[in-house]
Order: C-alpha cells, then structure tokens, then sequence
C-alpha cells in the first residue's frame, strides 16, 4: 500500500488491544491487527480463544468518527475518557463497530491510520487494485508461509480466485513459468504466473485492431479509437491520455502508447460507463422544487422491518450520507414528556425526537448542501408537539427554515439552492390563528390515508398470518395523546413550504393550484391515480409535491418500484432504505448523476407537458467479457459460479424490457460471452439501464452476483468498464463487466 513506514500503521501492524463496545451495552477487549496486505483488519479474543478471528476490509469503512459520535457509544460508552473512543461505520449494512483504546494515543493512531489507509485505497487505479487483491488472493493460498508456491497450493489459489481451470492448462502454465524448474513458483515466477492470468485477451485484440503490425499506438492512431468512442477525438486529447497513462518514459516521450497504458486508460474513470461529467452538480438547481425528484426514505429510523426491528438514530446518518433529502419521524407521546420516534402500534424500539434531530443536524450536509425535508407523522399532543417545536429551533439553529425567503412570492416553491436549510413538513394552522393553543382538528393525511389501508389489507393479512399474533399486535397500544388531532401554533409555525394537506382530488388541485401544499398516496392510491388520470397528474406534479410511500402492512418493510412513479413525476418517492434489493438499486441508479446531491431534475416532459420527447433510441449493448466476480460460497472450495449477465431497461411501461446472455461454467474470474442485447427505447430521458450478474443454477433460483444502474442519458458509448455493487450497494472491487454500447436515432 506503499505506507509501510508511516508511524500509525505500524502501530496498526503490531496490533492494539481495543474495547469493542456493544449495542446492547457491555463490552470486549479484543485485539485488533492490521493484515500485510494493509487492507484486511482482525480482531480476536486477547488470548486467542475467542472463535476464529474475525475480520473487515478498510475499503469497506464509509467513516472514521472521533469520540462519543454514535447512538452506541452515546448510549454505552461512558465509562471510557471521550478522547479514548472512535467509531467505524461501515458501507452497506453492516453495523457501526464502535470500540475504546486503552489511551488517546492509540485510539489517535488508529484514527489516523485508517484515514490514511482509506485515502491510499481510494487513490489507487484499477490495475493497483488487481494487484493488491492477487497479493492479497497468494497470501491467503501460500499455506506454509514459504513465500513459494506448490502446484497444489496454485489449485487452491485458482479455486479461491473463481477460476475452475482445467488441470492440463494450469500444468502447462505453470511449468512455463517454473523457470527454475524446481515445482515451485517464487518471486518473479509468481509475478509473470499472475501477470498470465490476469491477461485481457479481448483488450489485446482491440489494442491490436486499431495499433496494427507493430502493436504500439500512436497519438493519430488513439484519435480514431476516441472517434469511434464518440469523445473528443482532438489531437491535444489523444497526448493528454497517452502522458496520463501511459507507463513507458519513452513512449511517452514519443506520443506512443503501449499495450499496458491502452489497458490503464481503459480501466481508469475515463474508460467508465458513468459519464464522468455527471459525477458533479452539473443540471440547473434554480428552479421551483417541483421540478426536480428528490431522493426520499420512508420509516428512517427502522434498521429492519417495521413489525419488530430496532429504531436508531444511526439509520438517518446512513441514508443521510446516501444522498437521502427527505427523512421521516413517526412522532408519539413519550414518558417524561420527551416525544419519542417509533412504528406505532408495533414492537419496533423507540428513540427520543431529539436524538434524531441531533443526528440529523450533524449529518444532513456531509454529503449533499441541498436542502432536507423533515417529514413529520405526528402522533403527539399540544405539549410534546411544542416540545418538539422547541427541540427543532434549538438543535438545528440557523439551518431550520422558519420563515418564506425574503423577496420571493411566499406561494411559491423555492428552487434547491436552499443550500443546508432544513424545511419541515407538517400540518399548518389557518393563517388568521389567534389563539395561544391550537384546539383545531386536523387528521394527519397520511394517517388518514393508512386508515383506508388497514382496512383493506386487514382480511388479507388476516387470511396470511395465525390470529393470535395479529391480535397481539393490534394489543400494543402507543400513547397516543388525546389531542394529538389537533396542531400546536408553535410547530404549525415551522412548516413554511410543505404544509401537508389531505388530496382534494385532480380537478380541484388543477383549478386552483396550491404549490406549498402537498399531499402524500399509498403506492395503491398513486398507481390507482396513474392508471385513471396519468396526464392529469403529470400537470399537477409540475406545481406541487406529491409524497409516495409503501402501504403500511407490509411486515417486511419490502418496496415498491419506484420507476413508474417517477413516470408520473412524482418528486418524493419515499423507500425503505434498510430493505436491499432491485428497487433501491433503481433509486441508486436515479440518483446517481448530478454528484449524487438527492436532486436530479425532471425531463423537459414533465416540466412542461405535454412537451416533445426525446427522439426513440436503438440501443445495442454487447455484452463482452467480466473480471474476478465475487466467489458466493467462500466456506466451500469448490464451489465456482456459473456466471450470466441480465441487462434491463426500467422506463414507461413501453420501454420496460430485459435480455440475458447465456451461462458460463465455472469461470468467475474471467468470463467471455461477446452477446449483443438490442432493445428499443420510446423515452431515453426516463430510463435506467440496469446490469445484473447472477449465478446459474438449474435446479434452484439463480444467485445474485452484483449489479450495477444507472439512467441512460448518463450511459456513455462505446467500450467501458462497469465496476460491480453488491446487494447492498457496495463496492465488489476488483470486480467489472467490459460491454461496448451503441446507441442510434431512430
């Protein structure tokens, strides 16, 4: 990793006991060791005699928190000196590791060295990654230590790099690079038998078309590569690449480029499938909210399902850090008179309303400046509800939007540029309240909304699950106040530009437009509202917000497909995100341009309706090659994936569409199928490509590999990698796909 000799990952090296705090409270000593390869850690019991060691990769730490930063060590971690604590928080699912050093000293090396070790991996190209993960893949092979390789511990070595290579080629190429011809491969036998491995047969061939004879490219001969890539095919481009990645000092100083620089430049951003100018803010943020579709979370602070899983303060900071813009807190009376937020009438644990809001204010920035939307479900009575009120001015400050901007038209959305604003929505008294407390009955829509739900979904629940237990949930009464119908003046107060009112229906909603009033649908109510009246609330969607959710008896918290809401221009299509699968990765997909802010802003047909489309695309995508795909089944040595590619295409109902390639048997690691996918697609500007590697299998369901998604206005042509993302959504580095895209007019 080249940071060998920095002072704190040497201690890293040598290892620190460290306290390993629970989230139930008590906590282990355990000994914590940074690996050789610096990117594996392992903590085991302090004599040893804990089960096996257990382990992480740096590369999947999402961020090192100094001090008492999370719910747990909050909750936990008193008797330890502040100074002495820190937190890993991790990508994906994964729970925090919240841990205290025996001093400040360590706890700061550690600190630091896993900063730095974060930073080094995130620097580091693809080609430094394969070699690391090899280094990393010999190691773990090399049984006795000897730093020598036996044909047997080669076998080994391929199985756990998903290769099942057939016993022939790997002798022969393995006594081709036993140069010493003693059965055993070290040092630069090792480097040169890997070097074979990881060749890129199909990059060679395109290296080749374009190089000619003499196999080395120059800068005239990379401008018709870039040309045909659909880039700027400029000659001061074509030298700009070649010194950027080209590693031959002398071909560089020619304007040459050599096989291995070919292979770097395709690899590297530049050779992405994400168009790199769309990792940035790059859309127009000046318009009216209602333009835009913003990035929304439904039960926040649920970690699992809504029945019986736990509520955390730390499920905000994830979905705040995953660009999320629109949170919500289920709000009910608490003892002590702190309101708590919790899933009603359900065994979820309960969290303190100030918590949350403490979590939001230290998160809600970290990785968008664009504002958030607190949307409230209040369950409360007049004096929590002013509780509330008081906590929310108090924790957030300057950031709580209490009043419309000054010199704009207060009937009138803002546009995003609301940079690190807070807005709340809520219920709102009439203008014209005088009286000190508000005594007025206003049913939360929402609530309202779920009520009609819950009486449909009853039987069928009912016809699903054993009486007994339903009745037991329905015992679990929360404290819900009396008053808890009515507004408190000071919350009321709060709510600026997104006063929750019940739906007055399409035609009164046209007739007399309120933009700061939004109404929220059941994803049945809003497909219900689609399916009769599409257009209509298209239009409506122009002007004001419309807040989507899953209905309210899923007891698995599962999601719904948000695409043919966002057909529909609906701006906050709340999902759950603690519930992983192909709908998330849509939402991951949609928000992935515009540098991930939360915000990406609706096609011209839906600003503006019933404008022109874009022209229908011919898309062709020829799905080539993968490399070094995850091994599933890690605890059996045998086992390889069969690996195919599905490519789907979420749109208008139309456009909706999915192709696979066939299988391939037992290759994981370098898979060639050269299959070209074709579909038709009426409105690009809606759509998101969606890639998914599975496992098959012929007697069960296919595995889930990775995937990756993104729309297809962001999607650039030609050759390009696609870099993996587990269920997740995290990184499966080193782990690509290499397709060439093509698309034309029609």
């Amino acid at each position: 990793m080249g940071l060998t000799e920095d002072e704190d990952v040497q201690r890293m090296l040598r290892g620190s006991l460290l306290w390993k705090v629970k989230a139930k409270g008590g906590c282990r000593e355990r000994l914590f060791r940074l690996q050789e390869d610096g990117v594996t850690v392992c903590f085991e019991g302090r004599f040893g005699r804990a089960r096996s060691p257990r382990s992480f990769s740096v590369s999947h730490i999402e961020g090192v928190r100094e001090g008492r930063q999370s719910e747990g060590l909050r909750k936990h971690g008193a008797a330890f000196p502040e100074r002495h604590c820190f937190t890993l928080a991790f990508k994906g699912r994964r729970k925090n590791l919240d841990l205290a050093a025996r001093g400040e000293e360590d706890a700061r090396h550690w600190v630091q060295g896993l900063t730095k070790l974060m930073g080094r991996l995130q620097a580091m190209s693809q080609m430094e990654k394969l070699d690391h993960w090899i280094h990393g893949v010999l190691q773990r092979a090399d049984r006795n230590k000897d730093n020598k390789m036996s044909f047997r511990e080669v076998k080994s070595m391929l199985r756990m790099l998903n290769i099942d290579m057939d016993d022939v080629y790997a002798s022969k190429l393995f006594k081709e690079c036993d140069h010493s011809g003693n059965e055993r491969l070290e040092g630069r036998e090792l480097e040169e038998f890997c070097r074979r491995l990881l060749r890129r047969p199909e990059l060679e061939e395109l290296f080749g078309r374009y190089s000619g004879e003499d196999r080395v490219l120059s800068a005239e001969e990379l401008q018709d590569f870039l040309r045909d890539q659909g880039e700027d095919s400029s000659l001061r481009q074509a030298r700009t690449i070649i010194r950027t990645y080209e590693l031959n000092e002398k071909a560089k100083q020619q304007d040459l480029m050599m096989l291995d620089g070919f292979m770097m430049y395709l690899l590297s951003a530049a050779g992405d499938i994400l168009n790199q100018e769309h990792t940035k803010v790059h859309q127009d943020m000046s318009q009216p909210l209602s333009h835009y579709l913003i990035s929304s979370s439904h039960n926040t602070y649920l970690t699992r399902n809504q029945i019986g899983g736990s509520s955390s303060t730390e499920a905000y900071v994830r979905a705040l850090r995953a660009g999320c813009r629109c949170v919500e807190l289920d709000c009910w009376e608490g003892s002590d008179g702190e309101p708590v937020v919790y899933h009603g009438h359900t065994l979820t644990s309960k969290i303190l309303f100030r918590d949350v809001i403490e979590s939001i204010r230290d998160s809600a920035f970290e990785k968008s400046p664009y504002p958030v939307i607190l949307s409230l479900e209040n369950h409360c009575g007049l004096e929590q509800q002013a509780t509330m009120a008081r906590h929310m001015k108090a924790i957030l400050g300057d950031r709580l939007l209490t009043q419309p901007l000054q010199g704009q038209d207060p009937h009138h959305l803002p546009s995003p540029e609301l940079k690190e604003k807070i807005l709340v929505k809520g219920k709102k008294l009439p203008e014209l309240w005088q009286e000190p407390r508000g005594v007025t009955s206003l049913l939360d829509p929402e609530e309202e909304e779920e009520e009609e739900e819950e009486d449909e979904e009853e039987e069928k629940v009912q016809e699903r699950s054993p009486r007994r237990s339903l009745q037991s949930l329905q015992e679990i009464k929360p404290l819900q106040a009396k008053d808890a119908s009515q507004v408190s003046p000071e919350l009321s107060a709060l709510v600026v530009y997104c006063q929750a009112v019940p739906f007055p229906g399409l035609a009164q909603a046209l007739r007399h437009p309120q933009p700061c009033q939004m109404s929220s649908f059941s994803e049945r109510k809003a497909r219900k509202l689609i399916k009769e009246a599409g257009p209509a609330l298209v239009r409506y969607n122009t002007h004001q917000l419309s807040r989507v959710y899953p209905l309210g008896l899923k007891m698995n918290s599962a999601n719904y497909n948000p695409q043919e809401m966002w057909n529909a221009g609906c701006q906050l299509v709340a999902l759950n995100f603690q519930t992983p699968g192909y709908e998330m990765d849509l939402n991951a997909g949609r928000f992935l341009p515009n540098g991930c802010c939360g915000y990406v802003l609706k096609p011209p047909c839906l600003r503006s309706p019933p404008g022109e489309g874009a022209r229908r695309l011919a898309l062709h995508i020829r799905v080539i090659t993968a490399q070094q795909l995850p091994k599933l089944n890690r605890d059996k040595g045998s086992s390889i994936v069969d690996p195919f590619v599905r490519v789907e295409i979420h749109g208008i109902p139309a456009d909706c569409a999915k192709q696979q390639t066939h299988h391939k048997l037992n290759n994981g690691f370098n898979p060639r199928w050269e299959e070209t996918l074709r579909f038709q697609v009426r409105v690009p500007e809606l759509a998101l490509v969606r890639f998914v590697v599975e496992d098959y299998d012929s007697t069960s369901c296919n595995d889930f590999v990775g995937q990756f998604t993104l729309p297809l206005p962001s999607m650039r042509q030609g050759y390009r990698h696609i870099h993996l993302l587990s269920k997740d959504g995290a990184s499966l580095s080193p782990a690509t796909l290499f397709v060439h895209v093509r698309c034309k007019s029609l």
